[in-house]
Parts: C-alpha cells; sequence; structure tokens
C-alpha cells in the first residue's frame, strides 16, 4: 500500500495566514488556526476525532451525515483510513517520574 504524506493544499475552507496541510486528496486538513490544530474534514470545523468518537458509540454512517449535511460519504471513509494510518506508525512507552 503506498504511504501518502501531508501536503499543502490551497482550497481549503480555512485562514489564509497559514497554509493548511491535506491528507487523502483533501478530505483530511490539519491547520493551526483550526481546531485548535485537530485534524479536520475538509476545512470544516468538523473534527476527525469528533466522527471517529461517533462511529465508535455505534452511530451508522447515515445518523452521522444527516448530523453533518455539509460532510461527504467519503469524508468518513476517510476518518478511518487516517486513523489507521496514524497507529501504523511505532510508538515509544516510556514512564514518567512518580
Amino acid at each position: 500500500m503506498a504511504t501518502q504524506h501531508l501536503e499543502p493544499d490551497s482550497t481549503s475552507a480555512v485562514s489564509d495566514s497559514i497554509t493548511p496541510l491535506s491528507y487523502l486528496d483533501g478530505h483530511i486538513t490539519v491547520c493551526p488556526d483550526l481546531c485548535n490544530g485537530h485534524p479536520t474534514i475538509r476545512g470544516l470545523q468538523i473534527t476527525v476525532e469528533t466522527i471517529l468518537g461517533f462511529l465508535s458509540a455505534g452511530e451508522t454512517r447515515e445518523e452521522i451525515l444527516k448530523q453533518f449535511p455539509s460532510m461527504e460519504p467519503a469524508d468518513i471513509g476517510a476518518c478511518l483510513r487516517f486513523a489507521s494510518d496514524l497507529i501504523r506508525h511505532r510508538y515509544t512507552l516510556k514512564s514518567l517520574a512518580r
């Protein structure tokens, strides 16, 4: 499977002061000026975390799309793919001083 990297995207609906990063054909954007820099859906004020939370709570794709009419069906798949791609990274756990 080909690795996709974050790339600048000039078509996002977020602030012009900082060029947002785009992932998965623009479905996921990251901009420090929007939602505290959390990944969002196409530069909208809908975070990937919010959509993943709804899915994990048992909401269907159809229910989510009704709640967020500005979303497209492919946005939900992009959220899942984004999370899957992130979890593939290697993480090192370190204990904290107590």
